[in-house]
C-alpha cells in the first residue's frame, strides 16, 4: 500500500511545478509584447515627476516631499500592478485558454497561483526602475538596506494578496476592457484618499477616519518609516494584518469564481 505522505509530497511537487510553469508563460507573453509593460513603468514615472516637479512646492509634508513621495507612489504602483491579473485572467478566459488549461492535466489552482505570482515578479522590475528614478530626482532613504528591503515585501506581499481579488474581477468580467473598468473604481478611493501623496491632516475632517485607518495608508506609512528611517509604530503591523485577512477572504472567492467558469 502506498504511504499518503509520497502520494501528498508528489501532489505538493506537481502543483508548485505547475504554477511555475505558468507564471514563466505569462512572463514571457509580457517580453513577447513588451508595451504592457512599458505602460506599467510609464505611468508611476510620470506621476513621480508631476509630483516632484509640478505639485511638490504647493504641499507639506513636514519632511522633505521628494523622500515623502517615492515611498507613496512605490506603493501605489505595486496596486496598480496587480490589477493585471484581472486583464491578464480576462483576455485568457475571453480567448478560450481558461477551457484548454482546465483540461490539461495539471493542478487546478496553477492558473490562478500562476498569474498571481507573474504578477508580484512584473512588480519587482517595476520596484527597481522607480527606486532608480527616486534616487535620480532626489529621493534619499535613511533606513538601512534591510528596513528597505523590508518594506518592499510588505508592498508585493500586499499587492500580492489583493491580485487574488482582482483574479475574481478579471473571471467575473466578459472581456479585459470590462476588468480594466471594474477595477479602478475599486482602487482609486484606496490610492488617492490615502497618506501616499499628502498627509491626512491636510484632507477635511469628514475624510480623515477613512483615510487615516484604510489599508493603503498604512501600508504607506509602514514603508515610508522603513525606508526613511523614522519609528514605525504599528503601521506594519496592521498592514500585515489588512493583507493577511484581504488572502483569507479573496482567494477563496477567486477559487470558487475559477471552478464556475463555463
Amino acid at each position: 500500500m502506498t504511504s499518503p505522505a509520497p502520494v501528498a509530497e508528489n501532489r505538493l511537487r506537481w502543483a508548485v511545478s505547475d504554477t511555475l510553469t505558468m507564471a514563466q508563460r505569462n512572463l514571457l507573453a509580457i517580453v513577447r509584447v513588451p508595451t504592457a509593460l512599458v505602460f506599467l513603468i510609464v505611468q508611476p514615472v510620470m506621476f513621480v515627476l508631476l509630483f516632484r516637479y509640478v505639485f511638490g512646492g504647493a504641499i507639506h509634508t513636514g519632511v522633505d516631499y521628494v523622500n515623502y513621495l517615492i515611498p507613496g507612489i512605490l506603493v501605489q504602483t505595486t496596486i496598480f500592478g496587480a490589477v493585471g491579473t484581472a486583464i491578464g485572467l480576462a483576455e485568457d478566459l475571453q480567448r478560450g485558454l481558461i477551457e484548454r488549461f482546465r483540461a490539461l492535466p495539471m493542478a487546478r489552482m496553477a492558473v490562478l497561483a500562476g498569474r498571481t505570482v507573474s504578477d508580484v515578479a512584473r512588480n519587482v522590475v517595476v520596484l527597481i526602475v522607480i527606486t532608480l528614478v527616486g534616487l535620480a530626482v532626489g529621493f534619499r532613504p535613511h533606513g538601512s538596506i534591510v528596513a528597505y528591503v523590508g518594506a518592499c515585501l510588505l508592498m508585493l506581499f500586499f499587492a500580492y494578496c489583493l491580485s487574488w481579488g482582482f483574479a475574481f474581477v478579471g473571471l467575473a468580467a466578459p472581456n479585459s476592457e470590462t476588468a480594466q473598468a471594474m477595477t479602478f473604481p475599486l482602487i482609486f478611493p484606496l490610492t488617492f484618499a490615502s497618506s501616499i501623496f499628502v498627509t491626512v491632516s491636510s484632507m477635511p475632517g469628514w475624510l480623515q477616519g477613512f483615510a487615516r485607518d484604510q489599508p493603503v495608508s498604512q501600508v504607506a506609512q509602514g514603508v515610508r518609516s522603513l525606508m526613511l528611517g523614522t519609528p514605525v509604530g504599528s503601521s506594519v503591523w496592521i498592514a500585515l494584518l489588512w493583507a493577511v485577512g484581504a488572502i483569507a477572504v479573496l482567494s477563496p472567492l477567486a477559487t470558487a469564481r475559477y471552478r464556475r467558469v463555463d
